[in-house]
């Protein structure tokens, strides 16, 4: 465990050979049951930190928190082949680091893409989640969202320094995220991208913009409501950001409908995706935990 970070750094080769990287937080013996956290499209496990340390350090019961790069992003290594950050991809190496993990079962929390790839593994080893927490995402897809998202993944200047990062993703996405201040603006910027060689560059692979671009917006967009039928034997706590482009509240409100077990929230103020680590959402995320661990049981 590195003191500093709060957490040990956990790497596996991926079938085909690629260097993939997780942050591994809390006990590695616990009886608690682990939770796992799936970043979005272009972001890494750092998002999750705050909400990781505050499972992995709850006095009452401490967990194991592993937190994922995909392929391409954060630590883990970038592919030559682009077409490779593909869902079905990120799958197989979410399987693989689960084995290399010791993780039988979980709790898996999906912000984005992250709930998708959650959705996936329903499909493939549903056994293996035990309650959901689905961050602003969910069957039904909102192409706004993603005409938004294509506009800027891959194609973000590169800052000087952190401040002026934060700058940029303010004029980027003030309207989704009105009630920030400088503090989440830079703290935002620091997850947005890092140093090397010297200079800042975003912390994914810039290749991820192709896999946007091959998106066909004029066409209608899958539904994925069987997926999420798959979800219907665990506990859900479907999260939307109030300012949300990609969940609508139409969509969020029949997931709560349909599913037998699906408590929502609407995060006030905040756009796609809200933040997990404030005490109000660490809480609503805990009490979810809390229920799928005493149906696990």
């Amino acid at each position: 465990m590195d003191s500093d970070s709060g957490f040990r750094s956990f790497f596996i080769s991926a079938r085909d050979g690629l260097k993939l990287h997780a942050r591994d937080y809390g006990p590695l013996a616990s009886h608690a049951l682990p939770v796992v956290c799936l970043p979005g499209l272009a972001r890494t496990a750092a998002d999750f930190h705050e909400l990781a340390m505050a499972l992995a350090e709850d006095e009452a019961r401490p967990r194991r928190v592993l937190a994922l790069d995909y392929r391409g992003r954060g630590r883990s290594a970038y592919d030559r082949n682009w077409a490779n950050y593909d869902i079905r991809v990120e799958l197989d190496d979410l399987m693989q680091l689960l084995t290399a993990a010791g993780i039988e079962a979980a709790v898996f929390v999906g912000t984005s893409r992250g709930g998708l790839l959650t959705m996936a593994l329903a499909a493939a080893r549903p056994t293996m989640i035990k309650g959901v927490v689905l961050n602003d995402v969910g069957p039904v897809i909102d192409a706004r969202g993603l005409l938004r998202i294509r506009g800027y993944v891959g194609k973000l200047p590169s800052p000087r320094s952190f401040v002026e990062g934060a700058e940029i993703l303010k004029r980027l996405s003030d309207q989704q995220f009105p009630a920030f201040g400088e503090r989440e603006w830079e703290t935002m910027a620091r997850r947005t991208w890092t140093e090397r060689n010297g200079h800042l560059v975003t912390d994914y692979d810039p290749n991820l913009m192709k896999i946007l671009e091959e998106l066909d917006l004029e066409a209608p967009l899958p539904v994925l409501w069987t997926y999420f039928a798959g979800l219907n034997a665990v506990p859900i706590l479907a999260i939307r950001g109030a300012n949300s482009d990609l969940l609508s509240e139409e969509t969020l409100r029949e997931m709560g409908a349909r599913h037998p077990d699906c408590e929502i929230f609407v995060a006030p103020g905040q756009g796609h995706a809200p933040l997990l680590g404030s005490k109000d959402m660490v809480r609503r995320i805990g009490k979810l935990i809390g229920k799928a661990e005493k149906r696990a049981a």
